[in-house]
């Protein structure tokens, strides 16, 4: 395995992440049109971790808590597994960061958590402020923000310095088909300033892997089978054919050529998993090295594709 230092942490240079684990609002039903249960997935933890892949990925909204109810039934013997999860700001509703955190880690069977996130940038002031006691009672190791453009992560970081504590990492979309944070510059600052940068999205919910197209499209009334339905499938197959060429190459496939992509680009892939030949593929990418002209040859066959698909919770990182 290889690593990457965050703060006084190594982690693994791919996280796992379990939004799909589980069923419910915002779970893998809803979103992916899965329904996994833990007899499914148990193989999949058990190989990640084999693999050396100690890094795991969730969230309280995924499923309502059912994603972090299966990941912690997994983890309970395990002492060496860290922990991401995150704390969902809403509009309009009465939240407690600390209940939220409390039940997190009760549903995960830990006493902290080793990366907590504040997964969107509603009331940046009131939540950033709300994060600082439980990390001073380390109940928190890392912070970090998810979802944040540059201005926002700026202000993020000063109320946390005014506190002696630091933002850890950042955590937003970013894939060949939707580069805005290394547009905006927040890939550069992330790097000069000592802070991660997380890529969610590396795959565009498996539209990327190369195993779905026009022919083969995703189930319809999910929120995948939404953002690209038939018609965007078809543009995006040049851009399929292109990265399949490149891991012919290196003897991978497409999903290993992208994740080995945001990997060169300075980035820390969150890679959902379901299914144990996905940890193969992960581990490919960890190990693989694509050569300069093997980006500029699939980033130039995104742009061509004219495809940009921001989730419906995205803003622009842009000015």
């Amino acid at each position: 395995m290889k690593y990457v230092t965050m703060k006084t942490s190594q982690i693994p240079a791919i996280a796992l992440g379990t939004w799909s684990w589980g069923i419910g609002v915002n779970g893998g039903d809803r979103v992916f049109g899965n329904n996994y249960n833990e007899e499914d997935l148990r193989p999949v933890y058990q190989k990640a971790i084999k693999e050396g892949f100690t890094l795991w990925d969730t969230a309280a909204v995924y499923g309502y808590g059912a994603s972090e109810t299966i990941l912690g039934g997994f983890i309970k013997e395990e002492q060496d597994i860290m922990i991401s999860t995150k704390f969902t700001p809403f509009d309009g509703q009465e939240q407690n960061m600390r209940k939220s955190l409390n039940e997190s880690m009760e549903r995960l069977g830990k006493q902290h958590i080793d990366l907590y996130w504040i997964h969107n940038p509603r009331n940046i002031e009131k939540w950033t402020k709300e994060i600082i006691p439980l990390a001073k009672e380390n109940k928190i190791k890392h912070i970090g923000v998810s979802n944040h453009n540059l201005d926002e992560l700026k202000l993020a970081v000063s109320i946390l310095e005014k506190e002696s504590l630091a933002l850890s990492a950042v955590q937003n979309h970013y894939s060949l088909l939707y580069r805005e944070s290394e547009e905006a510059g927040i890939i550069d600052w992330c790097n000069n300033n000592n802070i991660v940068f997380f890529s969610y999205m590396v795959l565009e919910q498996g539209t990327l892997t190369g195993k779905y197209n026009a022919n083969h499209p995703f189930k319809s009334n999910t929120r995948r089978g939404e953002a690209f339905n038939i018609g965007t499938l078809r543009k995006l197959q040049y851009l399929i054919d292109v990265m399949g060429e490149i891991g012919d190459k290196y003897n991978v496939g497409p999903a290993t050529t992208a994740m080995a992509w945001a990997i060169a680009k300075g980035t820390v892939p969150i890679i959902g998993v379901t299914k144990e030949a996905q940890i193969d593929d992960a581990l490919a990418a960890v190990h693989l090295t694509l050569e300069r002209k093997d980006i500029q040859d699939l980033e130039q066959a995104a742009m061509e594709t004219g495809i940009s698909v921001r989730g419906a919770w995205e803003k622009s990182m842009k000015k």
